[in-house]
């Protein structure tokens, strides 16, 4: 049986704890009128969020970076524009091909 990393366990602890105070405010149990207090949670939350956010943001990056590397061949989209590039190529040369005729 797989163990329950340590750090998903800190990061949920503190979740639920964000979400507690968050509904004991709207609740009205608790009321924040110390600017301490608030300044320490505000803190708190920002340093979880921003935990949160470059954790996301690492995952995303392997997520995109493993789809660019795992397609070793090119999408239908890119082949119709290589051969589009081609017939653009073509249609120069034998523009070029008629000026120097005239």
């Amino acid at each position: 049986m797989k163990r329950i990393p340590l750090s998903l366990k800190v990061i949920s602890i503190a979740i639920i704890i964000i979400l507690g105070v968050g509904l004991a405010m709207i609740v009205g149990w608790i009321q924040f009128q110390d600017i301490l207090i608030n300044f320490v949670a505000f803190v708190f939350g920002l340093v979880i969020i921003s935990f949160l956010a470059v954790v996301g943001a690492m995952f995303i990056g392997m997520f995109i970076s493993h789809r660019i590397f795992s397609s070793r061949e090119f999408t239908n989209f890119e082949e119709e524009m290589l051969k589009m590039r081609r017939d653009v190529e073509d249609i120069k040369k034998k523009i070029d091909k008629m000026d120097m005729e005239d």
